[in-house]
């Protein structure tokens, strides 16, 4: 893998262990003087024993940015946002399924005004980082029936057509916007801000979108780190994160075997599994085929014949 970047940043024990968990299904073996290391197709996640972490690869800075300030130049999060933009109404948009082999693209955008705001809290919304997959699973469903959201989901089949002709990024944003319009249309206000979870520049975001014949652009606002700034984020987080389970569960039974998260060496053993059993055309209808997996599974299938 071709490293870009370098981010490093200071974790607590309790932001430590809840990053080891989210990227352990991409865990290898860590160097000296670390506790924890994970690979995944755009970044290499190091956590060493003093409590510092460093990201490399082309991913590197916003996968850091989900997690913390970089040491060398802290900057106040909330920034580039207007000051009192957490009590706002405000429509939030998140994505799932980037860095996982198996499973779809899932992007949510929800709508939390500023009346539901506490009640939101309430339900246990927070950085989806921090919750379990049940408790991801029973905040939704009260999410279900208290708050507006629109989900846009790129099944595997029409992932891999896509990818074909754009990147991840452009799929990502197209995505993105989908969700966002088809939310706006079916509210009865107009919220404060749209606060999109920023996985590109903005300019990079809207180049993107430039064929689409319809780009929401009023009030949006893009920040790393968004789910601890609005709890709309959290709340599109938590519903995303939900959906992407639901559909690898429905993946694992269509298959007959449990499919693993993330991208890591679990996920080489089951595709290889399953090109011994069906062929390798099998895992364009479960997975991301243009992931370093595949051609990892296939050598995998053939050692074992």
């Amino acid at each position: 893998m071709l490293l870009l970047g370098n981010q490093v940043i200071q974790l607590s024990t309790e932001a430590q262990n809840a990053l080891i968990e989210r990227y352990a299904p991409h865990a290898v073996k860590p160097p000296p003087y670390a506790k924890f290391s994970a690979k995944t197709p755009s970044c290499v996640i190091t956590v060493y024993n003093s409590g510092k972490v460093m990201f490399q690869g082309q991913a590197a800075e916003t996968e850091a940015a989900k997690w913390g300030t970089p040491v060398a130049k802290k900057v106040a999060a909330t920034s580039m946002l207007p000051e009192g933009f957490s009590d706002w109404s405000v429509v939030g948009s998140d994505e799932v399924g980037k860095g996982d082999y198996f499973g779809p693209l899932v992007i949510v955008a929800a709508y939390v005004p500023k009346e539901k705001i506490e009640l939101v809290k309430e339900l246990g919304v927070k950085d989806s980082k921090l919750l379990s997959d049940p408790e991801i699973k029973r905040i939704a469903r009260d999410l279900h029936v208290t708050i507006s959201y629109q989900k846009a989901t790129l099944h595997n089949p029409m992932y891999n057509k896509m990818q074909k002709t754009m990147t991840q990024g452009k799929m990502t944003a197209i995505a993105h916007n989908a969700a966002l319009s088809a939310l706006l249309d079916k509210l009865e206000e107009k919220p404060d801000a749209i606060l999109i979870d920023q996985f590109a520049e903005k300019a990079v975001y809207y180049k993107h979108l430039s064929q689409e014949r319809h780009i929401v652009k009023d009030d949006v606002y893009f920040s790393t780190k968004a789910e601890g700034l609005h709890v709309a984020v959290a709340a599109a987080s938590i519903l995303a994160r939900a959906f992407f389970l639901k559909e690898m569960d429905k993946l694992s039974q269509t298959v007959g075997l449990t499919l693993p998260k993330g991208a890591g060496a679990k996920v080489d053993q089951a595709a290889a599994t399953l090109i011994r059993r069906d062929g390798v055309d099998r895992l364009n209808g479960i997975a991301k085929v243009h992931f370093a997996n595949t051609k990892k599974a296939i050598r995998l299938s053939e050692l074992k014949r």
